[in-house]
């Protein structure tokens, strides 16, 4: 346990007259449990009871008010919490232009000009997806902020399906919901065999669709960007109304496999040429 921690469970035992600040929804206790997580690198709630001097059933309840929002993710075949996407995202915010290299923003700025859609990139992290660097205008305009996260959707997204085709069947087994799958858009797929089948096709053609499986109306491709030894980076990926992009699959293919090599390119060896 570290200093701060152990001053953390001393200062609960020592001001009991503090205690009314430890009921569910408490600002300083929520956010103490999400500083014990990323000292530790993922706790379960035994450790964050321990590190932070609150009985298990607050822990509990505080914990799930963050995983409700997706500031804690559940690692379930290890019975931890980490750091959800939220956070990230909310990181993003703040350090976008530092965070994305210009070469890589240009990129993806360069794929929404060439196909006149949408272009985003997002960074695989572990099973977690964030969306960290979008190019957009007034003509072709980004989805709709969701109130999920991509991880929760994998499924259902063109991003989750590279995520998905690049993980061992027994990972990706542990990561799915339990069948039927859930249902976002009229072309959600439901079933694992189904999924299976089309994931065996991505992982072939290196490109994921998804047809109004999260959002009625709504089609998007993605492109896995690999690292060093073909390690998953994250996808670059373009998003539109279903008749802008369904009649122009050979192009939208083409266009994010270059797009990606160049990413990919980048992140192996710092330029994109």
């Amino acid at each position: 346990m570290t200093s701060r921690q152990t001053g953390r469970a001393c200062e609960a035992t020592a001001k009991p007259a503090l205690e009314h600040s430890s009921r569910p929804g408490s600002v300083r206790r929520t956010l103490e449990i999400l500083e014990v997580v990323a000292d530790l690198g993922g706790a379960s709630a035994k450790e964050i009871a321990d590190a932070t001097g609150l009985p298990l059933p607050t822990v509990y309840r505080l914990v799930r008010e963050l995983l409700d929002s997706d500031y804690l993710v559940h690692i379930r075949e290890e019975k931890r919490f980490e750091l959800g996407y939220k956070l990230h995202q909310l990181g993003v915010s703040l350090h976008q232009q530092i965070g994305v290299p210009r070469e890589v923003r240009a990129e993806v700025t360069a794929l929404h000009q060439h196909i006149g859609a949408a272009a985003y990139f997002a960074v695989h992290r572990g099973s977690q997806i964030a969306l960290v660097f979008t190019a957009d205008s007034v003509e072709c305009p980004r989805l709709r902020p969701l109130e999920f996260g991509f991880h929760e959707a994998a499924h259902a997204t063109a991003f989750g399906k590279i995520l998905l085709a690049s993980m061992p069947l027994a990972q990706r087994a542990l990561h799915l919901d339990p069948e039927p799958m859930p249902r976002f858009g009229p072309g959600t797929i439901t079933s694992h065999r189904q999924l299976g089948e089309q994931l065996d096709r991505v992982a072939d053609r290196g490109v994921a669709w998804e047809f109004g499986e999260l959002q009625a109306g709504a089609t998007c491709a993605a492109a896995a960007v690999r690292g060093a030894g073909g390690v998953l980076i994250g996808s670059v990926a373009v998003s539109g109304p279903d008749a802008s992009l369904a009649a122009r699959r050979t192009e939208v293919e083409a266009a994010l496999r270059s797009t990606a090599s160049r990413v990919s390119r980048f992140y192996r060896s710092g330029s994109t040429r």
